[in-house]
């Protein structure tokens, strides 16, 4: 598989997803500007965490209608997977691909710690290598991670299992613990934790390359070792 890193003006994630990808999983992967048009030669793309536009307005809103958000958009909609962290996530949210919209922590201050998190849901193609209910360490950090839907959304989210993640304790006041959520065609996901940041024991957790092996996996079609 070969990877599009998006970058907008104010990512500052994106040589972590990249390093992640290219160095640990040993997959290919480029940056692709926010202002390209297109997404050719790339099987899946990967919208890192950061403040595009200096989060004015609200985070994400802005970089939801950067030029290559038409191309991430078809690319979702054609099955293919993509995947947001962080500020990707808030974006995603933005553009329609998931539900729902972050918002101000609740205790109003940037949390930046690792966090114990619950996989909720280990039958979607980002997740197959975790085991059910399993709990993983993967860092947070945020200012706008608290999660909130209506209550038919959530009600949707929950008969769905679209649910993928749980913050094991509330550290930001989202609804239900909600860390992560994956769209009901489960091509697209978006989560606050950094599972690239998670990608080896000497940085205090391994438990992300799983992550993306589930991605390489399922989507690639490809045996990536545990």
């Amino acid at each position: 598989m070969k990877f599009a890193v998006i970058v907008f003006p104010g990512s500052n994630c994106d040589m972590d997803m990249l390093w992640a990808i290219q160095d640990i999983m040993e997959a290919e992967a480029e940056y692709v500007r926010h202002d390209a048009v297109s997404l050719a030669g790339f099987d899946g793309v990967l919208l890192p965490g950061g403040f595009s536009y200096g989060d004015y307005l609200r985070c994400g809103a802005i970089a939801r209608f950067s030029p290559i958000m038409t191309e991430v958009i078809r690319f979702a909609e054609e099955g293919k997977p993509v995947f947001g962290t962080c500020n990707g996530f808030q974006v995603l949210t933005e553009a329609g691909l998931l539900p729902g919209a972050l918002i101000r922590n609740k205790s109003l201050h940037f949390i930046c710690k690792t966090t114990p998190l619950k996989v909720v849901n280990n039958q979607t193609n980002f997740t197959s290598e975790y085991e059910a209910e399993e709990i993983i360490q993967i860092p947070v950090a945020h200012g706008e991670g608290n999660y909130i839907c209506d209550e038919a959304t959530l009600a949707e989210l929950k008969a769905n299992n679209q649910i993928v993640f749980s913050y094991e304790e509330d550290i930001n006041g989202s609804m239900e613990n909600i860390a992560g959520i994956v769209n009901k065609q489960g091509n697209v996901l978006g989560m606050m934790p950094h599972p690239e940041r998670a990608m080896e024991e000497l940085l205090g957790s391994a438990d992300g390359k799983r992550f993306f092996a589930s991605i390489l996996k399922n989507f690639g079609k490809v045996s990536v070792s545990k």
